[in-house]
């Protein structure tokens, strides 16, 4: 085995700094409240509106900027969402049986209370995660589903988002971004109730952040700068390989991304058409910093 192209090896559950980082952010947050929501939120993404959540209003208007075609393709990847989660609720059957005379056993499935979803997008709209975490929370039943997503740094929000978690069932939607918006689903605030649950990706921070809430909240998973193998062989296409590498580079630079092929040639071809992609990529300012840092060909 040769190595074509070194990336790195950074371990983020095992980084110090980002631990010591988030654990004062969010005792902090825990103490002062939302004037810390609103220093921090101005700080990291210029952002610092008289009320975060946005008005039937502002949602109505933020869905009517939405091209039509966008709206038909998430109501169309919605409604697929749905049926599927709702065809799981269906496999989950409850159970009472009385295995002695007055022994009764069984279980039951109760939905919680609350639920926070994250919605991530600081650069991009990830919109996929509104179905990804709003969908199955409403449809097995939880009462309120808070919805927050980032702002775009100093300019409002993306309005594709918006829609999508509204239709996907939010009950109340939230532009706030990272840290403080974990801290304000978890502690409540006097802004919601605090969560029972917190679902939702992001980026180291706020990885660390649902680390952190454990316990206090349940989580779904922890899902923080993540990463992507392609293994080909010579009759792959190198343009497409690229093009699968870059996709998952340019969410964040802390991104790993790696490629297994069984040959040089073949490695070349495909670090050759990564630079070429790059140089028209709208989203060469994080992808090239992955790229640089994070990819590892071998």
């Amino acid at each position: 085995m040769q190595v074509f192209k070194e990336g790195g090896h950074r371990l983020f559950q095992n980084d110090p700094e980002c631990t010591e980082i988030v654990s004062k952010m969010l005792a902090d947050l825990e103490k002062r409240g939302m004037d810390a929501v609103r220093e921090y939120s101005k700080r990291f993404d210029d952002w610092c509106p008289a009320d975060f959540e946005l008005t039937p209003v502002e949602i109505d208007a933020a869905i009517a900027e939405v091209d039509p075609q966008v709206i038909q393709d998430t109501d169309f990847c919605q409604a697929n969402v749905r049926a599927f989660a709702k065809t799981q609720l269906g496999t989950l059957k409850q159970l009472e049986v009385e295995t002695r005379p007055g022994v009764i056993l069984g279980h039951k499935h109760i939905p919680v209370r609350s639920v926070g979803c994250y919605i991530p997008g600081g650069r991009y709209p990830m919109f996929g995660s509104a179905q990804m975490s709003i969908i199955p929370a409403k449809v097995a039943g939880v009462e309120n589903v808070y919805a927050f997503t980032p702002p775009v740094k100093g300019r409002g929000y993306f309005p594709a988002t918006v829609n999508a978690m509204k239709k996907a069932g939010a009950d109340r939607i939230f532009i706030l971004g990272g840290v403080p918006a974990f801290a304000l689903m978890a502690f409540g605030m006097g802004v919601t109730e605090p969560v029972d649950m917190l679902c939702g990706a992001g980026n180291k921070f706020v990885a660390k952040a649902k680390r952190r809430l454990y316990g206090r909240c349940g989580i779904d998973l922890l899902a923080g700068p993540t990463e992507i193998m392609v293994i080909a062989d010579d009759s792959a296409n190198a343009q497409l390989v690229a093009c699968d590498l870059l996709g998952q580079a340019e969410h964040d630079p802390n991104n790993g991304v790696a490629l297994i092929c069984f040959s040089r040639d073949f490695a070349r071809r495909c670090t050759d058409e990564i630079q070429g992609q790059l140089a028209v990529l709208p989203t060469r300012d994080v992808a090239a910093l992955s790229w640089r840092d994070n990819l590892h060909c071998e």
